[in-house]
């Protein structure tokens, strides 16, 4: 009798410890069910002026229109970089591209160097948080083994390797070759619908989808659905079918009553090239200092956090985009690195106050300017196809522009405000000495 009497304590012992590891198992489930979402659509050249409230009227955008009749428009957000590589290491690592050895030019498929495997991108921290990750689009960011998005974090990936100008240009399933050569008419469908199916396999999991166009990086291609539609052109067709991939996404969150724990972001990697819009303001793509070819556009829609109709003038850059989103899926910002990205959730929310004193932009591995909330000191540019400095010739020591009051950066008031000239040149150098040292030039990239 004793035996038993110690077998049903040592049952009921046993029976409250599973039950514990039950509860706290569906407590986890139910934790990681309450997770919000997130989907960054991230286009390939399209500029400020291309789409929404400061869109052409050549170009119909109904669904990104809607992004920012029902969420947030940034006016003042910035690439990390004017050109596609740089750009995408900001945005997936919080980081100037710098600090990963990538901010020289862009990769080629020749080249034998990528996104270093000790990295952190969004998706490997969300991974690490229990989310589904998945790309459907241009990576861009190293065809080595190390370097690959299924190394950095990604479950999925479905897409093409580097610009859709480069060749060979095969489209892959994670790592395999799916189809080679392309067909691009049909791209922008088809990497919809995937990233429509990964949200539908599983929707009551938290999930984290990148889906970076290819387009409008020349050379353009859209369906049959859709050539001849704008009436911008072949340009103009393309995005209105991006246009559509964006009322894809947003259909189904609706269908499957997750809209409002999802937040969706539309930006593009940088300016327009020599088609597109960018908007009122000085150069485009690969211009070295000038808003033009930084300036981006940046809608977000979360219903129930972020306020409809809001616009915000305060500073960002797409390298917030990394702890913004690890901030509100509550995961822990990696503390073994600089991160340079900020949280930009308030902004989002309709502040107006920048977490951001100032911001780099770089041209390769060189500050070219920095950026405040009211004051721009350009200290480089293009010239006559060189580099023009500044800092040596008659404007030196730098071109100073007012952008709330000139944001299109036609006249400089170095003369007239020594001091605020001195504060930018504090800043430069703390920069200088800071990041160009980190800076890597690869031979391999010029080729």
């Amino acid at each position: 009798m004793k035996y038993l009497s110690t077998l049903k304590k040592t049952a009921g012992i046993v029976s409250l410890i599973f039950l514990a590891a039950s509860i706290d198992v569906m407590a986890q489930s139910e934790e990681l069910h309450q997770k919000p979402n997130f989907i960054v659509i991230f286009t390939d050249d399209l500029g400020y002026g291309d789409v929404g409230q400061d869109g052409s009227e050549l170009i119909q955008t109904p669904h990104i229109d809607r992004m920012e009749r029902e969420g947030t428009r940034l006016t003042n957000h910035f690439s990390s970089a004017n050109v596609c590589t740089p750009s995408r290491a900001g945005l997936l690592t919080g980081r100037y591209a710098i600090r990963s050895g990538l901010a020289h030019h862009v990769l080629f498929p020749h080249s034998e160097h990528g996104l270093p495997h000790d990295e952190i991108t969004i998706a490997g921290a969300l991974k690490e948080a229990g989310y589904r990750t998945g790309i459907y689009g241009k990576w861009h960011l190293g065809t080595i083994d190390v370097s690959w998005p299924t190394e950095h974090g990604f479950d999925e990936f479905y897409g093409i390797a580097y610009s859709n100008d480069m060749r060979p240009l095969p489209l892959y399933r994670n790592s395999e070759i799916l189809e080679d050569p392309l067909d691009q008419t049909t791209l922008t469908k088809r990497l919809t619908q995937e990233a429509i199916n990964f949200i539908k396999e599983s929707p009551d999991e938290p999930f984290f989808i990148y889906l970076p166009h290819p387009m409008p990086h020349v050379p353009l291609y859209a369906s049959e659905d859709f050539i001849g539609r704008s009436r911008a052109g072949m340009y103009g067709d393309v995005i209105e079918e991006l246009d559509w991939s964006v009322g894809e996404i947003l259909r189904v969150l609706d269908e499957l009553d997750i809209d409002d724990r999802t937040m969706v972001i539309f930006t593009s990697d940088n300016g327009p090239w020599f088609e597109g819009s960018a908007g009122s303001f000085r150069e485009r793509k690969g211009g070295a200092s000038w808003e033009g070819g930084f300036k981006v556009p940046f809608i977000v829609r979360w219903p129930g956090v972020i306020p409809p109709g809001v616009t915000s003038e305060a500073i960002s850059m797409n390298f917030d985009v990394f702890p913004t989103l690890l901030e509100a899926a509550g995961v822990e910002i990696p503390n073994d690195r600089i991160i340079d990205g900020k949280n930009i959730l308030p902004v989002l929310q309709g502040s107006n106050t920048s977490p951001h004193e100032y911001l780099y932009f770089f041209d390769n591995e060189q500050i070219t300017a920095v950026r405040s909330q009211k004051w721009k000191f350009v200290i480089r540019s293009y010239y006559r196809g060189g580099m023009f400095g500044f800092e040596r010739n008659y404007y030196s020591p730098g071109l100073l522009f007012n952008l709330e009051k000139n944001p299109e950066e036609q006249f400089s008031y170095t003369r007239e405000y020594p001091e605020i000239v001195e504060k930018m040149l504090e800043r430069l150098e703390r920069g200088r000495a800071e990041l160009e040292p980190l800076g890597i030039h690869y031979e391999d990239d010029s080729n």
